[in-house]
Parts: C-alpha cells; structure tokens; sequence
C-alpha cells in the first residue's frame, strides 16, 4: 500500500516559498512594527479553500476601511493557494489547513505612526501567506465573561481582521486564569459581543440568534453565512443563560458548544459535537 506524504506548514512571501521558520519578515514592516495590516484564516478541506470568495470580500471591505490599497485579487490568487496546498500535501483530500493570508501596509519609512502621503499604494504593501495543516475543532469548552476586556463597538477596527489580537490574547489569559478555556467579551455599548476569536451564537426557542454588527462584533464569514442562509438572526444577547438555550462560538476553524459559563452549567446538550459540526458542514 503506498504511503500518503505526510502534511506540513508552507509558506511564501516575495516570490519565495519555505517553512514559516525560513522565510522572513522585513524589521520595517508595519505588520511587524504597529500591527498594521490585515489577514483571513481560510478553511482548506478537499483540497479546495474553503468560502474564499466570502473571505476576500471581507479582505477587501476591510481594507478600503483602514485607507489602505486593494490586497490581492482571486484571479492572481488562486494559482498561488493551490500551489500552497499542493506543496503542503493537502492536495488529494488528505485532512485539512488553516491557510492565512496577509496583508500589510509595507515598509516603515522613519519612525512613528504617520502614514505616507498620498493615495495608498498596493506597489508598497506586502502581501504574505502561510498554510498550517489542522483539523477543525467542534468538542466542547467553558467560557468566562472578560472582566477586563471590552470590545469597541464604534472602532474601525472591530469591524476588520487586524493583525492586533492583543486582546484577544489578554481575555483568554484571563480565563485559563480563572479555569475557563475561553473568554466571551461585552461590547461597548452593552451586552455581549462575540469570544475572543470567533462568534457567538445562542439558540432561543428553536432560534439562532447572534449579537449585531453594531456591537463590534467581528463580521465573521460563517456569521455571515448563517445569516445569508436563514439560519440565524441579529438580538442582542446578556450573560444570563436562560433554561434550555443552547451556546456557541464558531469561526472559520471551528464550531464549539458551551458546556459552562462563569462557573455555571448550561442546559446539557447530548451529542453537541456532533450537531455543532453538522451546523457548521452546512455553511461550508
């Protein structure tokens, strides 16, 4: 029987391809230096990413946004990504990758945070990309209220991927601290807002419901699915689990029911995994 090739992480940037140890970012980059740039975690499954186009909407959206130039288009794109998963032995259907594409504002030219003049130039941004083989994750966690983190509902930058997950980083400390494994964050301008890296969903009466844009929740692409198929609805969501609701955070990558909040059990779900992947499969 011949032996499958064994998936790893590729990457390139500047027309180089290599391990993400390899290759290398410039000091001056503003990605490296402010986090000022954008990327996107596509799901690559069958060879195939998954929901591009969906993602290079947002790419897109984001950018024109922040004031910065036009990232890669699909038709430039798609020869690239699918070298990527050749290369990344993700090609014939064996598992999957997360797959990140990069895009920042370029080269630092001095020191602070000015902007250069003039029209934004995508000559000047630099776009890089990685492909990580991973499986999709659906089994279930407990979550916390941040106490510390709030999400910025009136910011530009909750509506866009940035490269600052500082945050988000600082909410899930919090909770391991605490003995959750996930943190969930209020919005600014009340309620709750999403997780630290993905979306919140909560099921009310047969319903999906999940927090509005308005809150400064991330317009995550499986969100945006959901809410494109009918399968869920914008309401503004407490930290007061009622009897019989069932609770989610989904992302590109995964689709991960709640089993606790602040120390508080959730109505038990049996088979959760299980329905939290097939409600995921249905978006892909």
């Amino acid at each position: 029987m011949t032996q499958m090739p064994t998936p790893s992480s590729v990457a390139w940037i500047d027309g180089r391809w290599g391990t993400p140890e390899q290759l290398q970012l410039p000091l001056a980059d503003r990605g490296l230096q402010l986090a000022d740039g954008l990327f996107e975690t596509v799901w690559v499954e069958g060879g195939r990413p998954q929901l591009l186009a969906e993602h290079l909407q947002r790419w897109q959206r984001s950018a024109a946004l922040l004031g910065m130039a036009a990232p890669p288009a699909a038709a430039s794109l798609e020869p690239l990504l699918l070298e990527a998963i050749e290369r990344a032995q993700l090609a014939h259907g064996s598992g999957g990758g997360a797959l990140r594409l990069n895009w920042s504002r370029g080269n630092q030219r001095g020191r602070g945070i000015e902007l250069p003049a003039g029209p934004a130039s995508a000559a000047e941004h630099r776009f890089w990309l990685q492909l990580t083989p991973c499986n999709a994750t659906f089994t279930p966690l407990t979550a916390m209220v941040s106490r510390h983190e709030t999400r910025n509902a009136s910011s530009l930058l909750s509506r866009c991927k940035t490269f600052a997950y500082g945050q988000a980083i600082q909410a899930r400390r919090e909770a391991r601290l605490a003995g959750a494994e996930e943190a969930l964050l209020r919005s600014s301008s009340g309620g709750l807002c999403c997780g630290a890296t993905a979306n919140l969903l909560v099921q009310r009466q047969g319903r999906w419901l999940t927090p509005p844009l308005s809150s400064g929740c991330l317009p995550g692409v499986m969100r945006g699915r959901l809410l494109e198929l009918g399968l869920a609805e914008e309401a503004q969501l407490e930290a007061s689990p009622a009897a019989g609701e069932r609770w989610l955070l989904i992302n590109s990558l995964s689709c991960r029911p709640l089993l606790r909040l602040d120390g508080h059990p959730l109505t038990a779900w049996p088979e959760a995994a299980t329905e939290a992947e097939r409600l995921w499969r249905r978006l892909l």
